[in-house]
């Protein structure tokens, strides 16, 4: 039997409950799903990789990546629609930073785990 399959002929009512009772309701689990999705994108992942170090200009971030101002300005639209960065103006340039310790927090974390699980020997890339 694939280990995925329950055996059991019967659930476990009590586990269904204390698991029903810490589940998020659908507006908290849809929200969390579509920060996720932002999340996963790569461009926007190096993005927010840089801005965990310093505040960042477009001119800077494109520099950064070597993408154009406007693709750069394209993805800061959709992270600022998601709150993930924020941003402050400064005459006329606009500094991004990320919005706030929870992002850092879940980036951070994601970067962390990667890195924790890739096999010992194997190189980064890029």
């Amino acid at each position: 039997m694939p280990e995925d399959l329950c055996s059991a002929e019967s659930t476990h009512p009590e586990l269904i409950e204390k698991a029903k009772q810490g589940m998020p309701d659908d507006l908290d689990l849809d929200d969390a799903s579509y920060l996720v999705k932002v999340l996963a994108d790569p461009t926007r992942m190096r993005m927010i990789a840089a801005l965990l170090a310093s505040e960042l200009c477009v001119c800077d971030l494109a520099d950064l990546t070597g993408m154009s101002q406007s693709a750069i300005s394209h993805q800061l639209r959709v992270l600022r629609q998601s709150r993930v960065v924020k941003y402050r103006r400064e005459g006329k340039n606009t500094f991004y930073s990320l919005d706030d310790e929870h992002i850092r927090l879940l980036v951070a974390t994601a970067i962390a785990h990667v890195r924790e699980m890739r096999p010992h020997g194997q190189e980064e890339r890029g």
